[in-house]
C-alpha cells in the first residue's frame, strides 16, 4: 500500500481560511456505509442521526499558544518554536524553523529576554528537545509570547484565540485543535444531552504527527510519533455501558477514535488507562470500539485520511472527498465537516 494511493486533487481555494460563525453552521456530508448513500446537511442536523442511548465521545484537551517568535542570542536572527510535547518541569520537544544550525547548546531568547531557550538534543527528524529558562508561572510566560499554533495552510490571522479551541476544551496541552469539534457549540451539546446521548471526553493531547507529512513512499514504512492520553475508569465505564444497552459509539475526531483504539481490547470493550500512544490506523487496521465518527476533510496522503479509509474503505473514502470538492465544500481545520455511520 502507498502513500500515493491516498492522494486526491484539491483545489487551494476549498481549503477554509476563516471558521464560520456560528460554529454548526458549517456544511456535514452524512456518509451512510452500508449503503454508501450520501446527504448534504448542516452541522447542528448532526443531532438527527444521534439516537437516545447513544454515547458521544469527545476530546477534551486544550490547545497551548504554542507557536514562539525569537532570536538566536549569539546572532540574533530571527527563529520560530513549535512547541509539540511537555516532557518534564523545563524540557520540551520542539520543531525550530530555520533549524538547521541550532545546534545542542544554541541558545534562543523570546521576549526580549523573559523566556530563554537552550537546545540538548537533536533527534533523527529534525526536531529538538530543549530546555526553557524563566520568572515566575511558565504558563502565564508562554500566553503573553506564544501565538495559537495554526497550521501552514491557514494564512489568515485569527482574531479570536477561541475560535481554534472546542467549546469544552478542559486539558492544557494540544500543539493542534480535535478540529472535528470546533464545530459544537454549547447549545448544540445540550441538544445532545438532552436527547438522551451521554457525552463522554477522554484525553489525547494532538503532537508531532499532526505536522509530519507521511514522508515514506509504503504506508507501512511511516513512523508514528508518541501523544498522551487519558481514558479514565469512570469514562470506560459509561463507553462500555452505552454499547451494553445497544447504543452506538460515536468518536468526534480521529483523536478520539485513536484514544479508544488505543485502550481497546480485542472484543471492541474499553479500559482505563494513560501514557503514550503510536497508534497507526490505515486499510486493514480493524476498528474495534468506534461505531461512527464525525470529522472534518483531511489533507492528502495523510494519516488522518488513512484512518478515515480503515474506517469506510480507501475507494469510498476517496469517492466522497472527490464529492466533496465538486460540491465546494471547504477543506481542512476551519473547513466542513463529514459524518460516517
Amino acid at each position: 500500500m502507498k502513500t500515493s494511493d491516498f492522494y486526491y486533487d484539491l483545489p487551494e481555494e476549498l481549503i477554509a481560511q476563516t471558521p464560520v460563525e456560528p460554529r454548526d453552521s458549517s456544511r456535514l456530508m452524512v456518509v451512510h456505509r452500508d449503503t454508501n448513500r450520501i446527504e448534504h446537511r448542516i452541522f447542528r442536523d448532526v443531532i438527527e442521526y444521534l439516537n437516545p442511548g447513544d454515547v458521544l465521545v469527545v476530546n477534551e484537551t486544550r490547545v497551548i499558544p504554542a507557536r514562539l517568535y525569537g532570536v538566536k542570542a549569539e546572532t540574533g536572527g530571527a527563529i520560530e518554536f513549535l512547541l509539540l510535547k511537555r516532557l518534564n518541569l523545563t524540557d520540551w520537544e520542539v520543531i525550530l524553523k530555520p533549524g538547521k544550525r541550532a545546534k545542542p547548546g544554541t541558545v534562543f531568547v523570546f521576549g526580549e529576554g523573559r523566556l530563554k531557550a537552550t537546545v540538548l538534543t537533536v533527534d533523527d527528524d529534525g526536531g529538538r528537545t530543549v530546555r526553557f529558562e524563566w520568572d515566575g508561572v511558565f504558563e502565564e510566560v508562554l500566553d503573553a509570547l506564544g501565538q495559537m499554533p495554526l497550521p501552514p495552510y491557514i494564512h489568515e490571522r485569527l482574531q479570536d484565540r477561541n475560535r481554534y479551541q472546542t467549546v469544552y476544551a478542559k486539558t492544557d496541552g494540544s500543539a493542534a485543535a480535535p478540529t472535528a469539534g470546533l464545530h459544537f457549540t454549547p447549545e448544540l451539546m445540550e441538544r445532545v444531552r438532552a436527547k438522551g446521548i451521554d457525552i463522554v471526553p477522554v484525553l489525547l493531547h494532538v503532537g508531532l504527527g499532526t505536522f509530519r507529512p507521511v514522508k515514506a513512499e509504503n504506508v507501512d514504512d511511516h513512523h508514528m510519533h508518541s501523544e498522551y492520553y487519558e481514558v479514565t475508569e469512570e469514562q470506560a465505564a459509561r463507553i462500555n455501558a452505552a454499547r451494553e444497552h445497544g447504543g452506538r459509539v460515536v468518536c468526534v475526531g480521529t483523536t478520539s477514535v485513536r484514544t479508544l483504539e488505543t485502550v481497546a481490547d480485542e472484543n471492541g470493550r474499553v479500559h482505563a488507562g494513560s501514557g503514550y500512544t503510536q497508534i497507526f490506523i490505515k486499510p486493514g487496521t480493524r476498528i474495534r470500539a468506534v461505531d461512527a465518527l464525525i470529522t472534518n476533510f483531511h489533507l492528502p496522503e495523510s494519516t488522518l485520511l488513512m484512518l478515515i479509509s480503515a474506517f469506510m474503505g480507501r475507494e469510498q473514502a476517496l469517492s466522497a472527498y472527490a464529492l466533496a470538492v465538486q460540491e465546494r465544500y471547504r477543506f481542512f481545520s476551519f473547513g466542513d465537516a463529514m459524518l460516517i455511520e
